[in-house]
């Protein structure tokens, strides 16, 4: 999804056409992952284990939708097809600002999904910090469940005094934050409060013990801005979801940010998403570190 629109309901139709162009994309891979093994017979039954691919950008369907069982369960087959193990994902109201009740009803049905797909589904807590106090009791709630992080929208700029109690909880924690952005060049009615990566490193000044992480360079609007907005930003993460499909983004962005601040996301554009890590120039253990080794080794930091 882009943050050049109001976040249309996703299609889980278009996720699972997707995941079929990709599967031929990294059929190759795939199946070296299916086959690898030593020749030996004792070691047929033991193949090397390969490093997890976790999406650190993902949402649930709202129950709203009649559909919302078909459509998780579509995400998750989308996410087998293109070899992802872990989605850590967050489930949003329609309208936003959403208040208390809302949110919160939200994170109730996150917490389900996660009980019905374990291991799979990692939870963000979906608040508004608007509502100070309901907000940060569901963050504590939400992360003494399980949960492993927490996801703001665009009720207000990333630097707005309003969100500091909220990235203080999170650092109390020891959860990251993922914040919608985009750096765009025309205003949005719809998205008066939009951050951008001059946001994201102006409240890492202020909180550098916070694990922040900007969502979707790819997702629309000047990406080559935001990636150099982060340069002077060493504790702000970049992830890499969205579906525009510029080439070099992922390169542009290790070579300015260093691989250790990029994690793979999709936000539901499933095949680009893979796409992009698999087909960048980069090396092998490079890639390996953005599809998953660092959002690990994120994901280790919590602290309740």
């Amino acid at each position: 999804m882009t943050p050049t629109a109001s976040e249309p309901p996703p299609s889980r139709r278009r996720f699972l056409k997707q995941a079929t162009a990709a599967a031929s994309l990294l059929g190759t891979d795939l199946t070296r992952r299916a086959v690898q093994g030593a020749p030996e017979a004792e070691n047929k039954s033991k193949p090397e284990p390969r490093p997890k691919v976790i999406d650190c950008h993902g949402h649930l369907a709202h129950r709203s939708r009649p559909t919302w069982e078909q459509e998780d369960q579509a995400l998750l087959e989308a996410a087998d097809r293109l070899g992802i193990d872990q989605l850590c994902c967050s489930l949003l109201t329609p309208k936003r600002p959403a208040p208390p009740d809302r949110f919160q009803e939200c994170n109730r049905w996150t917490l389900d999904a996660m009980k019905r797909f374990p291991e799979r589904i990692l939870g963000y807590c979906f608040v508004n910090p608007g509502h100070k106090n309901e907000a940060l009791e569901d963050i504590k709630r939400c992360v003494g469940e399980g949960f492993v992080g927490i996801k703001m929208y665009n009720d207000f700029f990333a630097t707005d005094p309003v969100v500091f109690p909220i990235v203080e909880r999170a650092i109390e924690l020891g959860v990251p934050i993922l914040h919608h952005a985009g750096h765009l060049h025309y205003f949005l009615n719809d998205q008066p409060h939009i951050s951008d990566g001059g946001h994201f490193a102006e409240l890492a000044r202020r909180y550098p013990e916070a694990k922040l992480i900007c969502a979707h360079a790819c997702g629309g609007g000047d990406w080559e801005w935001t990636i150099k907005a982060l340069r002077h930003a060493p504790t702000v993460y970049l992830d890499t979801s969205g579906s525009v499909t510029d080439d070099g983004v992922v390169e542009f962005a290790v070579k300015t940010l260093g691989a250790d601040r990029l994690l793979f996301g999709c936000d539901m554009s499933m095949t680009a998403g893979v796409g992009r890590i698999r087909g960048a120039d980069l090396d092998a253990a490079t890639k390996e570190q953005i599809l998953g080794g660092n959002m690990e080794a994120i994901l280790k930091g919590r602290k309740s």
